[in-house]
């Protein structure tokens, strides 16, 4: 059994709750501060009481779809974290929460009337402003931008997602009067999505497990229906039963002498239905349905009351879990065990200590309180309670920093909040929690960005594997480093974390602009030859200007990314100058760019090797630029070059440098036609591969009794390496021709 929201109290005769039903009043002034004053006694009542009545007056005659004048919201929300024993700012945050949405009010008011702590956490949980979709922005992405604000904002402090969390608690609360089934929808699988993982992230079960529930209800009412129904009828024919247990367990530990307080509980209907659904089983083959937490005084005892257990009942190792001696990421300690109780019926018992279970209830909430005479957030607590707050949130922050754009910062988040941890270690020795199914890449970002950069390969407890290599529990990481940062596209999809993907996305974005920028003046200086001109005799930021750019990078980007022709430039800069265009004979020249990886052009980043042709190192070559994809590069002979004889300013010269052969590996294309007879296909793959080519795709073209035709793509390092393998294949008596294809 996992967090301790996922179950609810059960008694002998109550039945099944469903979810907390909305109240039916509201705190009244007096009420809310009294609350507060109850563990704040130095709380300000004055602005306790001044922004309580701010917010009934702002709010004014607003009205709520149930009817309710609008600010029982707001108290609702205060009351809810008053509930979590937060301090003074944050329900006052809680009251002032909507004021700036939804009433004529600035930030610098609140800023003004209330101080700058609380005007900080108020601009935290309100949303930007709202743009209609005939302005370009759909509802995904206003949602997107929103939560990189409030995620902002709360790594800044982790009070504004507590604010968060309850007004969407009491919103969800009162989901029922939403005008629209798609709202309703839109919100609860919002709430699911969102807000829920990140009540578990820092461990605010109290919350989390009410949220899942409204939501389900919302989302999928039938099975919801179903699993309280079923909840309910276990309830009413296994009374007796539970209360055997119960009294079972009460009398094993009297004997040994563990004194504790036994709650019994039930799985929530959301917790049900998840794990239905990852386990792939029926409602009877679950385990666990019923839970006993022992709350005990010290962490000694509960592993006394565990040895108690385990003396009286045959355990299941399988389900034994130690909480205390390694805490879940977000701070929950306990000891769960599972035992074949009476009747040979699977029990689940929770033991922990009273302050294990406000942490597992309230989580980061659990740690305010009074240090050096003021009432806060005590951080050394929660860390040595094994929750570190601002910890839990650094992947989200990581994200921030490396620019990831709104939606795409949305979708890895939601990934990161779903995702179970595992823990591997540096070659010093030092611990690194990550997601599960990390890689190398994933590790080398979450140790230091520069690292990531430059990584080029890793060994995983002393052996060199590959970087898609599935990090797992204890590892030992290094990462082999290059001397200076490069972009591999195609590592993107080997991260799973939101830092490293949104890391190599940025690296790769800031190489790119850096070759589109090389070949857009690789252009410029073709374009100028073309009339005439010598480039080193142009003024540049003259031509720059003239063609409506600041710099002369911005117009060589232009032309690199194909947004800009060169002959509009030559137009602007040279009015009146005759482009004779670009002769038909297409030699390289000496001072073409080299076609190597890692050279002014890095392959699949701004260079792309046509399939069409399949170009080769030792192949005479030329690139066309394809805009915003960069230079398609093609064999001189390539067919398909006549599709662009009427762009001739798009045309770039490309030659291989003689280190071609070592550091690319390209792909080249062969077809042959064999005999139908066994064990050919087989005697082909052998004599290419003695050849020392590489076959990394086989399609069969067509099929006769007497003949076969296949295509082969062969990775190999030059063109002389296939003319090789080609001559290899002609030489076997059931080949009756082999071509190498060039279009």
């Amino acid at each position: 059994m996992g967090q301790p929201s996922n179950v609810a109290p059960f008694k002998k005769t109550e039945k099944a709750a469903a979810v907390a039903k909305p109240r039916a009043r509201f705190l009244r002034q007096y009420e809310l501060v009294e609350k507060v004053k109850a563990y704040q006694p130095d709380a300000d009542e004055e602005a306790l009481g001044a922004a309580y009545v701010f917010a009934v007056m702002k709010h004014g005659e607003q009205k709520r779809h149930s009817g309710d004048p609008y600010f029982a919201h707001p108290v609702a929300v205060a009351g809810l974290l008053t509930d979590l024993k937060l301090d003074q700012a944050t329900i006052m945050a809680g009251l002032l929460h909507d004021v700036v949405e939804d009433c004529d009010v600035k930030i610098p008011e609140i800023k003004k009337l209330f101080g700058k702590e609380v005007a900080e956490l108020v601009d935290g949980v309100t949303k930007l402003p709202k743009m209609k979709e005939d302005e370009g922005v759909t509802r995904a992405q206003q949602q997107a931008e929103n939560f990189q604000k409030f995620i902002l904002a709360t790594t800044k402090d982790i009070r504004v997602l507590l604010v968060k969390l309850a007004d969407r608690l009491h919103n969800m609360r009162t989901i029922e009067f939403m005008p629209t089934d798609e709202s309703r929808l839109r919100v609860s699988r919002e709430t699911l999505e969102i807000y829920a993982p990140l009540a578990r992230r820092v461990g605010l079960s109290l919350f989390a497990g009410e949220l899942e529930d409204l939501a389900f209800k919302q989302v999928n009412p039938e099975a919801f229906s179903a699993i309280v129904k079923r909840l309910e009828e276990l309830v009413s024919d296994d009374t007796s039963v539970l209360d055997r247990i119960r009294s079972d367990i009460e009398t094993v530990m009297s004997a040994r002498g563990v004194k504790g307080e036994l709650e019994g509980r039930m799985k929530r209907p959301y917790s049900i239905w998840r794990k239905l659904e990852t386990k792939s089983i029926s409602f009877k083959d679950l385990g666990d349905v019923f839970a006993y937490r022992f709350i005990v005084p010290t962490a000694e005892e509960c592993y006394r009351a565990m040895g108690a257990a385990h003396q009286q009942w045959a355990a299941l190792s399988e389900r034994f879990k130690d909480y205390i001696s390694v805490p879940k990421p977000n701070g929950y300690r306990s000891l769960h065990t599972t035992f074949l109780g009476p009747g040979n019926r699977r029990v689940e018992l929770q033991i922990r200590t009273a302050e294990m279970e406000a942490i597992a209830e309230r989580g980061v909430a659990a740690h305010w309180k009074y240090k050096n005479s003021l009432y806060g957030f005590d951080a050394e607590a929660a860390r040595e309670a094994g929750l570190d707050a601002e910890a839990e949130l650094t992947a989200f922050s990581e994200m921030l920093k490396h620019g990831a754009e709104p939606e795409e910062f949305l979708e890895h988040a939601k990934l990161q909040m779903y995702q179970n941890s595992v823990f591997v270690f540096t070659p010093k020795g030092q611990l690194v929690r990550l997601p599960a199914g990390s890689t190398p890449l994933d590790f080398a970002y979450a140790v230091h960005t520069e690292i990531g950069d430059t990584t080029i390969g890793a060994r995983i407890n002393g052996q060199e594997r590959p970087l898609r290599t599935a990090l797992e529990n204890g590892d030992r990481v290094e990462i082999l480093r290059g001397k200076k940062p490069a972009a591999q596209p195609h590592w993107e999809s080997l991260a799973v974390t939101g830092r490293a993907r949104s890391a190599i996305r940025r690296l790769t974005r800031s190489a790119e602009r850096g070759e589109f920028i090389a070949i857009g003046q690789r252009l410029i200086e073709h374009a100028l030859r073309r009339i005439g001109l010598e480039p080193s005799e142009v003024d540049q930021q003259e031509m720059t200007e003239r063609t409506g750019f600041e710099r002369a990078d911005m117009l060589a980007e232009a032309i690199g990314r194909g947004r800009l022709s060169t002959a509009d430039m030559l137009e602007k800069a040279f009015p009146g100058l005759e482009d004779p265009g670009r002769s038909a004979e297409h030699n390289p020249d000496v001072d073409a760019p080299s076609l190597i990886a890692g050279g002014e052009m890095t392959a699949g980043v701004t260079m792309h090797l046509a399939e069409c042709c399949s170009p080769l190192p030792g192949d005479r070559i030329v690139g066309v630029l394809i805009p915003e994809k960069g230079i398609e590069v093609h064999v001189i002979d390539c067919a398909r070059l006549a599709e662009y004889e009427g762009v001739a300013d798009r045309w770039i010269d490309l030659r291989w440098k003689p280190k071609a052969d070592s550091e690319v590996k390209a792909v080249g294309r062969i077809h042959v036609t064999t005999a139908n007879r066994r064990g050919a296909l087989a005697l082909l793959a052998k004599t290419v591969s003695d050849a020392q080519g590489n076959i990394i795709n086989v399609k069969t073209l067509k099929r006769s009794p007497d003949f076969f035709d296949f295509e082969f793509d062969v990775e190999v390092e030059s063109n002389r390496r296939l003319t090789q393998i080609v001559a290899a294949l002609r030489a076997l008596a059931v080949v009756d021709s082999a071509e190498r294809i060039k279009g």
